[in-house]
């Protein structure tokens, strides 16, 4: 009778964090697809308590940051201690889950861990990346094949093929193309194939290529890019985390977005990149209040189907047209 009595109690506690409220990230790691696993719930960031932590766990945080396979799963706040709730412990992933919110969570026992039981993930990371640059959004373009990591040449490597590059690894719009080695030489083979994207698709490996023999290429002619930086997004001052006035972080700073600059297909992709469901309506600043501070006044031109607004088209928009009585807001479901 105990037992049973035991196994209620604990059914009880077991709790899947259901979905319009948990986004995921990764901190402190030295690629985006390492860190401390952190999660956004009811309003705040928090950290995952290691206990039953393991490589199924790991596998689907890497499979919902677009971050390639797991590598390891980390304990013992192998990536530093968080601050904050820890918001989630004994999680319960199975491994094919698409995002963590649908695994299993015993979130009442994370009240008996503290941050130096932080679990942290390391993923194999996406195919592409820039390496040796002044941050995680420029720096030398390197391409994963079946031999290995490699830099590109720079003969054949264009604005469109940068506007891709930034895209993939979320690191907003191109601002330059650097030749010959302007972030160091790299290591290993040289990608001498010309790439021909168009500079709408969202992965690189979708582009075209030609094998290409009018170009001798060596690490002399290493290609680097400086994108104008890793964006995040949250909706602020509404009644939750899924209604809000829109605003972007680029870098350390975070700003409110135009509404000349935003419809319904743009809003659509945000409510589905926070997982908050489909858009219901996109408002001014009279619904949740003017912001401060920066106006990111970027037009993204979306068909309404994209994962995340760094998929999207970018276009910019005159900002002495915008002040933050034209702040944008957006209601999602």
């Amino acid at each position: 009778m105990e037992s049973c009595l035991t196994l209620i109690f604990l059914s009880s506690l077991v709790t899947l964090i259901t979905a319009n409220s948990v986004s995921v990230r990764l901190v402190n790691g030295n690629n985006p697809c390492a860190g401390r696993v952190e999660v956004f719930h009811r309003g705040q960031w928090g950290t995952v308590c290691h206990r039953d932590w393991d490589i199924a766990d790991a596998a689907v945080v890497c499979r919902e940051l677009d971050c390639g396979t797991a590598v390891k799963a980390t304990y013992d706040a192998y990536f530093g201690q968080g601050s904050g709730p820890i918001s989630m412990g004994f999680v319960g992933c199975s491994g094919s889950e698409t995002a963590l919110k649908d695994c299993s969570s015993i979130s009442q026992y994370a009240q008996y861990c503290n941050h130096n039981q932080d679990a942290g993930v390391v993923c194999s990371e996406k195919g592409l990346r820039l390496v040796d640059g002044f941050h995680l959004c420029s720096g030398r373009v390197e391409m994963l094949r079946t031999e290995g990591w490699g830099s590109v040449c720079d003969a054949a490597f264009d604005q469109q093929d940068a506007e891709v590059v930034c895209r993939e690894l979320d690191c907003g719009a191109p601002v330059q193309v650097l030749r010959a080695a302007a972030f160091g030489k790299g290591k290993g083979r040289v990608w001498s194939e010309e790439i021909q994207c168009r500079g709408n698709e969202s992965q690189i490996d979708i582009c075209q290529r030609t094998s290409s023999q009018m170009h001798s290429c060596s690490h002399d002619n290493d290609v680097g890019v400086i994108c104008s930086g890793y964006t995040d997004l949250r909706l602020v001052n509404g009644p939750d985390i899924c209604s809000g006035r829109v605003e972007r972080q680029y870098f350390s700073k975070w700003g409110t977005v135009c509404d000349a600059c935003w419809d319904m297909r743009a809003a659509s992709v945000l409510c589905r990149q926070l997982n908050c469901g489909i858009a219901v309506s996109v408002v001014g600043s009279d619904w949740f209040g003017e912001g401060s501070g920066e106006i990111w006044a970027d037009v993204f031109d979306c068909d309404g189907n994209e994962r995340k607004l760094s998929e999207c088209s970018i276009s910019s928009w005159s900002r002495a047209e915008c002040s933050h009585r034209r702040d944008v807001g957006v209601i999602c479901s």
